[in-house]
C-alpha cells in the first residue's frame, strides 16, 4: 500500500522548461481530432509525372479499381452482368456528348468523362442513330439531286441501312479491339505505358461519332463544296478527341511507334468519314445512269422503225 500512496498526480506547466530540466524524459503528444494536421514536407514530384497522372488518371483508376472490387460481380451469362454496362443517367450521356463536341486542349476525355463509369448505352444509340441518319440522308440527297428529271424514277434503297450498320458497328467495335490489343502488347514492352480498358476505348470511339449525326443530315445539301467543308469540320473535332485521348497513353513509347499509332487512328477515322460521304452521297446511281443511257437508244430505235 505504501507504493500506492506514493502515486500522485502532478500538473505540468511549461513543457519546454520541463524538457530543458530533464532532457532524457519521454513525451507523448495527443492531438485534438478536430485539429487540422500539419503538412509534412516531402520530396516534390516531377512535373512530367504529375502531368501523366493528370492526363491518364492513375490515382482515379486505383480508386475505381478498389471500388470495383467491392462490388458484387455477376456471371457473364446473366442479365445483371450486362446491365452494369448501361448503368448511366441522362446527365452523364449529355455531358459526354458535350465533351466530344467541345474537346478541351490538354484535357483527357477518359479522365474527365469516362473513367468513373464507362458505358455502352451512349455508344450503342449513337451508332444506331448515325446508321439511320446516313441511310435516310443518302436517299433524300439522291432524290433532291435528280428531282425534276423525267427519266429519274425514285426507288428507296433499303440496302443502304444494312451497309451503313455493318460499316459503323464494325468500325466502333473492331478498331477499338485492335487498339486495345496493341496497347496491351506495348504495355508489356514498355512498363511506363498506362493502357485503357477495352470498354473505355469503345466508349471514346462511340461518343466521338456523335458529331457525324448532324453532319450526315447536313450532307443532304446538294453542294460538294459544302459537304467537304462539313466533313473536314467533323473530322477535325472527332479526330482531335481521339488524338488527345490516346496520345498520353503512347507518349512514353518509342517516338516512331507513338506517332505511327496516332497517325493510324486519325487515318482510320478519316477513311470512315470520307468513305461514307463518297459512297452514300457522292456515288452515282447506277439505275439512273442505265435509264439515262437507255433513253437515247430507245429514241433512235423508234426513229428507225418509223
Amino acid at each position: 500500500m505504501a507504493a500506492v500512496d506514493n502515486l500522485q498526480f502532478e500538473e505540468f506547466g511549461d513543457i519546454p522548461t520541463s524538457l530543458a530540466a530533464n532532457p532524457d524524459a519521454t513525451t507523448i503528444s495527443i492531438e485534438d481530432p478536430g485539429e487540422t494536421p500539419k503538412h509534412q514536407s516531402g520530396p516534390a514530384r516531377g512535373s512530367g509525372r504529375e502531368e501523366d497522372d493528370e492526363l491518364l488518371g492513375n490515382d482515379d483508376s486505383d480508386k475505381t479499381e478498389l471500388l470495383a472490387g467491392q462490388k458484387k460481380s455477376s456471371p457473364f451469362w446473366t442479365f445483371e452482368y450486362y446491365q452494369t454496362f448501361f448503368d448511366v443517367d441522362t446527365y452523364q450521356v449529355f455531358d459526354r456528348i458535350k465533351g466530344s463536341l467541345l474537346p478541351i486542349p490538354g484535357k483527357n476525355f477518359v479522365r474527365l468523362y469516362i473513367r468513373s463509369n464507362p458505358d455502352l448505352y451512349g455508344p450503342f444509340w449513337i451508332c444506331a442513330t448515325l446508321v439511320f441518319a446516313i441511310a435516310i440522308s443518302g436517299n433524300l440527297s439522291n432524290f433532291l439531286i435528280h428531282l425534276g428529271e423525267k427519266t429519274y424514277h425514285y426507288v428507296p434503297e433499303f440496302r443502304k441501312v444494312s451497309i451503313a450498320a455493318t460499316v459503323i458497328y464494325a468500325y466502333a467495335w473492331l478498331v477499338p479491339l485492335a487498339l486495345w490489343g496493341f496497347l496491351m502488347w506495348r504495355n508489356s514492352k514498355v512498363m511506363n505505358i498506362v493502357s485503357y480498358s477495352f470498354l473505355e476505348i469503345v466508349c471514346v470511339y462511340g461518343y466521338s461519332l456523335f458529331i457525324y449525326i448532324p453532319t450526315a443530315i447536313l450532307w443532304i445539301i446538294p453542294q460538294k463544296v459544302v459537304r467537304w467543308i462539313l466533313v473536314m469540320i467533323a473530322l477535325g473535332i472527332s479526330g482531335s478527341v481521339l488524338a488527345m485521348t490516346f496520345w498520353p497513353a503512347v507518349r512514353e513509347d518509342n517516338r516512331r511507334v507513338s506517332m505511327a499509332t496516332i497517325v493510324t487512328i486519325v487515318l482510320l477515322h478519316m477513311l470512315l468519314s470520307v468513305g461514307c460521304l463518297a459512297y452514300f452521297f457522292d456515288a452515282p446511281e447506277m439505275d439512273h445512269l442505265l435509264a439515262t443511257a437507255a433513253a437515247p437508244n430507245q429514241t433512235i430505235a423508234a426513229a428507225k422503225f418509223s
